[in-house]
């Protein structure tokens, strides 16, 4: 497995504007699943937070950060297929990442 290639803490996911994927948990809209954000700073359409990267201005799609167990650099070109959303536990912070 490629080092980038793996589930990581959202206190840890870049908050630079960058497309990262996620799993969003699971709720009574449906299973967990994986989804493409990117953090934004508020503008118009809506406040500062997670964003789907298919919103478009008037439909922003918004995640509160309860809603977003996990994140993971997107991957590398050619891979096969999306990864499976996170179904264990939480992912524990490791070596001081979310510092």
């Amino acid at each position: 497995m490629d080092e980038t290639d793996h589930w990581r803490n959202m206190a840890s996911a870049p908050r630079d504007g960058s497309r990262i994927l996620v799993t969003v948990r699971s709720s009574e809209q449906g299973p967990a699943e994986v989804d493409m954000a990117y953090w934004s700073r508020a503008d118009q359409f809506g406040e500062e937070g997670w964003r789907a990267s298919d919103s478009s201005p008037g439909r922003v799609v918004e995640y509160a950060e309860p809603e977003l167990r996990c994140w993971m650099p997107l991957p590398t070109a050619g891979r096969a297929s999306m990864p499976r959303p996170w179904e264990g536990d939480d992912v524990p912070l490791v070596d001081g990442e979310g510092i």
